[in-house]
């Protein structure tokens, strides 16, 4: 299912010298759940609860994740502390005792280890995991109100697939019958031909065997009788909510091979125009199904 989150946290502090946090989370449809995170290179150790978090709140969807942080410009021309400026100078006396050659510490080194040292970000896992708490939380009422409109949908397919299955049921007992009658006209006819005679009664009750037998090759009761069973499966799901997709899923799959047995016993162009129209409102089931939780 498809959805869209970001959460912020501005830079706080009278001197707003704490980094800021900004987090996005996009999902777009996928069978499976498939994770992927975009972190900076000072949160890449907060990737495991990250996705711990995500795995136990999503189950389907490929999720991208980005994070990032900033700070603010006052954060970074803040005067680094007296403290901070000996320690640099002692370390520097230390190294050039032994590398004589060796380049001295330039302004921006010493204004970043300020900034590092006035807000280090290893201490940003908390808030970091706050944030996606709360990008999470929105992202699933997005993808439920989603999910809300793809089972209405749904209902509107098994109402129509249900009105198709109503047009087919009393197809069958009137081909039955047509096809009883035509066998034992054509016997008759046969018969006639080759003898002049009236068919003899052997003969009829081989019509009627004949007759019988292709009324249970065309016989689709079973197919329709589990078709509307699936169906009602389906509601059923809808109604309960939860994590119904995979099994969604798999009605969905019945109902194509009960829609396709149906074609493949049509003897009528109106049963296989109506096993057409089951299986095109099939596959739009089965293609949002897929979506679902």
């Amino acid at each position: 299912m498809t959805g869209y989150a970001s959460a912020q946290l501005e830079a706080a502090g009278p001197d707003r010298t704490a980094p800021s946090l900004g987090l996005e989370l996009r999902s777009v449809n996928s069978r499976f759940l498939d994770l992927a995170l975009r972190l900076p290179e000072d949160l890449r150790m907060h990737e495991p609860a990250l996705r711990a978090l995500l795995s136990a709140g999503l189950r389907r969807g490929k999720v991208e994740l980005r994070a990032h942080v900033e700070m603010e410009d006052g954060a970074r021309l803040t005067e680094p502390p007296v403290q901070l400026l000996e320690q640099v100078a002692r370390v520097q006396q230390a190294v050039r005792a032994v590398l004589p050659d060796a380049a001295p510490f330039r302004m921006v080194d010493v204004l970043r280890l300020g900034a590092g040292a006035g807000a280090s970000r290893q201490d940003l896992g908390p808030a970091l995991l706050a944030l996606a708490r709360r990008a999470l939380d929105e992202l699933s009422e997005a993808r439920a109100r989603e999910g809300a409109r793809l089972a209405q949908m749904l209902r509107e397919r098994v109402q129509q697939l249900r009105s198709l299955a109503e047009q087919a049921g009393p197809l069958v007992p009137q081909l039955v019958q047509q096809q009883r009658e035509r066998f034992l006209e054509r016997w008759r006819e046969a018969m006639q031909l080759a003898e002049g005679a009236a068919v003899p009664e052997a003969a009829q009750e081989r019509a009627l065997t004949e007759a019988t037998a292709y009324a249970i090759r065309i016989d689709v009761a079973e197919e329709l009788t589990r078709l509307v069973a699936h169906l009602d499966e389906i509601e059923r799901l809808l109604a309960r909510g939860g994590e119904v997709g995979k099994r969604l899923d798999f009605l969905i799959q019945e109902l194509h091979r009960e829609a396709n047995t149906l074609g493949s016993k049509s003897a009528t162009m109106e049963l296989t125009r109506i096993g057409v129209d089951m299986k095109v409102l099939i596959e739009q089931m089965r293609e949002q199904v897929q979506n679902l939780e």
